[in-house]
């Protein structure tokens, strides 16, 4: 008499941790990876989605909890419900990991180009100087004062002074202008390489933000780049 209850109910726990087993063994089967991200306002628009669905996963998690405790099998109830939330977050955690890495090479990419059009610009520039240089500029001589009527009548008319050749001041001008247009050019390629330095720190705090959040709070604070 004691012994047929006995076999019952080792039956069903038996046949209720096998139905947790499948069910756990289903549900950690990860998704396919979304489709890789093909421009910078995309994966922008990801991160922001990563971020949502997050909350949203902690809200259900938190709905199942609940429902767990009203039922027969609490701990395998929150087993279920835990594992759902650790395949969803990883799930997320896949797509915040692309997206990112594609602003990280998008960064880079727009960095390169900054600096090789800055570079172009100042070799054309520099070639553009040598094959024209400046122009000397010449010092026009004081115009002769008029001579009286009567004696310019008489008198033959003066031959024009011949035009001086350049001076040293007019030389040392035009050496201290191309100089200044070289400081200048240099100056502005170094600005570029510095703000391209700066988009690339604000990146990996952006990403560093976003990765301390996935890991609860534990990622390392990211280094700050090097001054230009």
């Amino acid at each position: 008499m004691i012994k047929h209850p006995l076999l019952r109910l080792s039956a069903v726990l038996s046949l209720a941790v096998l139905l947790g087993a499948c069910s756990s063994a289903g549900q950690t089967a990860v998704e396919a990876p979304a489709a890789p991200s093909t421009s910078v306002a995309q994966a922008e628009q990801r991160l922001a989605a990563v971020t949502a669905e997050r909350a949203a996963i902690e809200a259900r998690y938190l709905e199942r909890e609940i429902e767990c405790y009203d039922k027969f099998f609490v701990n395998r109830c929150l087993d279920q419900a835990r594992e759902r939330q650790r395949v969803a977050l990883l799930g997320q955690r896949a797509i915040e990991i692309e997206a990112a890495r594609y602003l990280r090479r998008s960064k880079v990419e727009e960095r390169d180009l900054a600096i090789a059009e800055a570079e172009a610009a100042y070799q054309k520039e520099e070639a553009e100087l040598a094959a024209n240089p400046p122009a000397a500029k010449t010092v026009q001589p004081a115009p002769q004062p008029r001579a009286k009527a009567s004696a310019s009548r008489n008198k033959p008319r003066a031959e024009p002074a011949a035009r001086p050749q350049d001076d040293p001041a007019t030389q040392a001008a035009n050496v201290a202008a191309y100089e200044e247009r070289k400081r200048k050019s240099e100056e502005r390629q170094k600005e570029v390489a510095r703000r391209v330095a700066e988009r690339e720190a604000t990146a990996a705090r952006r990403a560093a933000q976003e990765a301390a959040k996935a890991n609860g709070g534990n990622a390392p604070a990211p280094t700050p780049a090097p001054a230009q």
